[in-house]
């Protein structure tokens, strides 16, 4: 078995890549509870936006995380449409999960199936990107660890969606999506720890592209996209939020009418001249 080193660049990639997780949970169960407190094409459009910030936070996660990724022998490249696909299923299978949980009549049910759908999306994209490795050798899994994957990326996500639901507040979603970011890295490297390398004796040229030719700079466009989406999110209104601060400052002017009204001192008409004297007669 070939010597594999998974921190090759230090801590500085586990260390970005778990923020990178935690901006993408925050932002996608952000985008969830607005989709909850909204109706018709908004809460559609919330799911959606939620279905691609978890989904490519996790998938941005996972291959900053492979930067410090090597393997003793053997250079690595990467399957540019694997890869790609890789990050379109993390976002559609991710997003089944998120909409379940925004349409689903019976709460708990959604949440069962909804981070079911969700954990099983992050394992089928960290395995997918897996797919996309080329190197001289071949790669081989422990298939307890692999299971055990799963089973922490399963239960991550249906705690974060879970918080979601039923934790109100931006401290509570917070604390939702650093959990949720510390178990999809925990995810991440217990799935890499079931990796079996057998090296082969072939040298000859691999095909794909190096990480840095294709998945930084890739991984660099999406954190931009999550942390000036999490900006934008931060600062829009849901549906019902807005239809409230519109009834309020309609109701403002009749309000201050009426105080004016009631505050005002009434006038006391002066006596009528025209009305004859009768107690002349």
């Amino acid at each position: 078995m070939a010597h594999v080193d998974h921190f090759g660049a230090g801590w500085l990639s586990p260390v970005i890549a778990y923020v990178m997780a935690c901006v993408g949970a925050a932002l996608g169960l952000h985008c969830t509870m607005k989709a909850l407190a909204s109706d018709g094409r908004s809460r559609r459009n919330w799911l959606v936006t939620a279905s691609v910030a978890i989904g490519s936070g996790i998938w941005t996660m996972h291959f900053i995380a492979m930067l410090g990724f090597g393997v003793d022998g053997t250079p690595i490249r990467y399957d540019v449409p694997l890869t790609l696909l890789s990050l379109l299923v993390a976002m559609a299978v991710v997003g089944a999960g998120v909409f379940t949980v925004g349409y689903g009549r019976s709460r708990w049910r959604s949440l069962l199936v909804g981070g079911l759908g969700t954990g099983l999306g992050v394992g089928a994209m960290h395995y997918l990107g897996m797919a996309a490795l080329q190197l001289h050798g071949s790669v081989d899994y422990k298939l307890p660890l692999v299971v055990l994957s799963l089973a922490i990326a399963v239960a991550a996500a249906t705690a974060a969606l879970w918080a979601a639901v039923v934790v109100r507040g931006p401290a509570g979603a917070t604390l939702a999506s650093l959990v949720m970011g510390l178990a999809v890295s925990s995810m991440h490297y217990t799935g890499m720890s079931a990796v079996q390398i057998t090296p082969s004796p072939q040298g000859g040229p691999l095909d794909g592209a190096t990480a840095t030719q294709f998945i930084f700079p890739l991984a660099v466009v999406l954190g931009s996209f999550l942390f000036l989406s999490s900006a934008f999110v931060a600062l829009s209104p849901t549906e019902r939020e807005a239809a409230e601060s519109a009834d309020a400052t309609a109701a403002a002017p009749l309000d201050d009418a009426d105080a004016a009204a009631a505050t005002a001192v009434p006038r006391v008409p002066p006596p009528n001249t025209l009305t004859p004297d009768r107690s002349r007669h």
